[in-house]
């Protein structure tokens, strides 16, 4: 298939690349960028006149609930979430039933999802067997059968020595692990800790859940020299010790999900289960910090924590409601969104989307798909196109996850994805208004 983008402005944040240009593809890849071969002949011409043509989304953090949570989400309707929301690749944690944790899993996984011709999926392996945080799994055999990195999910290691056992193993064969900083006797709460959660009466998870993990994390760091990315963040302390271990030179990346970048606890309002997340939402001073931390680049990457989770597990009270949110189709726009109010470069605004995260995943991603996150001559053909100018509601009802809670329903966000591009084919078109 040979396609000829016609008339966008072209943002490739990778090479600071910002023009007004055509692009044409050919054979799963970039054949050129502005400058078109004479004679290119395409199948189809799409036009993207007063759109921007940017590479396709990479994000670090999608549940496709697949296998065993069929009943909140399944890889159809999630990878096509992903398509609609511009999103071109993503990662997948190994907390599903069962929990991958054997290559066989990972096999089946990556089998059912390449089938589908859409997004392209990287699972994380489970860094210790079942998550119990007892027994390392085999990483080699996972990392031959396709998982990038290794990580608990959201079930935190109880154990210092099988952590730091599990990143001197990492570290030796060159393994990323993934870690969300919370630390088990004090994160059992449901909301943070402060003035709103002792006045609704919820358990509170305080700020030191996060910065006792991540003092553990990076101490552990400096004696194994292992390569950590850390999933989340949630504080402005977390914000301020991340900045000074990667002053310090630690091999440390981290990410904010759209959720904690734009609420605060005061959005639970009367015990809205909408709001029920992990990590819960804290106060407006960290939310203003997490920010400021993506915008100057302490956080690398913004993500959609994408946790689809059925009417039933929310229509509970807020305590025994199922934390989780859909995301995916609302990445681009709540990205732009904070770009537009904190007065942050477009440019930078799509780089935390694109070549930030790419930049995390580094060689995970291997030969074929080394150039995502950016649009480069001879790079894979994976794009996303949006109008900047096209404002929407956001309806639960007709996003295409299976599961639609999510606590950002009724607000107006701005970029409409006009068209995804994977390897070369089109894996979602909007249709006409």
């Amino acid at each position: 298939m040979k396609i000829l983008i016609q008339g966008g402005r072209v943002i490739d944040p990778a090479r600071n690349f910002d023009e007004t240009c055509d692009v044409a593809l050919a054979a799963g890849r970039v054949l050129a960028v502005r400058n078109i071969p004479e004679g290119f002949s395409a199948n189809r011409v799409i036009d993207a006149s007063g759109c921007i043509v940017a590479p396709g989304l990479v994000d670090l953090a999608v549940r496709l609930r697949e296998p065993g949570h069929e009943h909140e989400g399944m890889l159809e309707s999630e990878m096509a979430a992903a398509v609609a929301g511009g999103v071109t690749s993503l990662v997948c944690p190994p907390d599903t039933d069962p929990v991958l944790d054997e290559p066989g899993l990972v096999d089946m996984l990556k089998f059912r999802t390449e089938k589908l011709h859409q997004a392209r999926v990287f699972p994380l392996g489970a860094l210790t067997r079942n998550l119990a945080g007892e027994e390392l799994t085999e990483m080699a055999e996972l990392t031959e059968s396709g998982c990038i990195g290794f990580t608990q999910a959201e079930a935190p290691l109880q154990n210092t020595q099988v952590l730091q056992r599990a990143l001197q193993y990492a570290s030796t064969f060159g393994y990323p692990v993934w870690l969300r900083p919370q630390d088990y006797y004090l994160g059992r709460g449901v909301a943070a800790s402060g003035p709103l959660a002792t006045r609704l009466g919820l358990p509170g998870v305080p700020v030191a859940a996060e910065t006792i993990a991540l003092h553990t994390i990076f101490e552990l760091m400096r004696i194994t020299g292992a390569r950590v990315h850390v999933c989340r963040l949630s504080s402005a302390a977390g914000v301020a010790l991340v900045r000074q271990a990667k002053q310090e030179g630690l091999k440390l990346t981290c990410d904010v999900s759209i959720n904690s970048l734009h609420l605060t606890d005061v959005d639970i309002g009367y015990f809205d289960a909408r709001m029920r997340l992990d990590p819960p939402l804290r106060q407006q001073r960290d939310r203003d910090a997490l920010r400021a931390g993506l915008a100057d680049g302490t956080i690398d990457a913004l993500v959609s924590d994408h946790t689809p989770v059925d009417e039933d597990a929310k229509t509970l009270p807020f305590s025994e409601a199922e934390p989780g949110a859909t995301g995916l189709e609302l990445l681009l726009g709540l990205a732009l969104k904070w770009a537009q109010e904190d007065g942050v470069a477009l440019t930078r605004a799509l780089a935390v989307l694109t070549s930030e995260p790419a930049r995390v995943l580094g060689s995970s991603l291997g030969t074929l798909q080394a150039s995502a996150g950016q649009l480069l001559d001879g790079g894979v053909a994976d794009v996303c196109i949006f109008d900047p100018k096209a404002a929407w509601s956001v309806e639960p009802a007709r996003l295409r996850s299976q599961g639609r809670n999510t606590p950002f329903a009724g607000h107006e966000l701005p970029a409409a994805v006009r068209c995804t591009i994977v390897g070369g084919q089109v894996a979602y078109e909007a249709r006409p208004s």
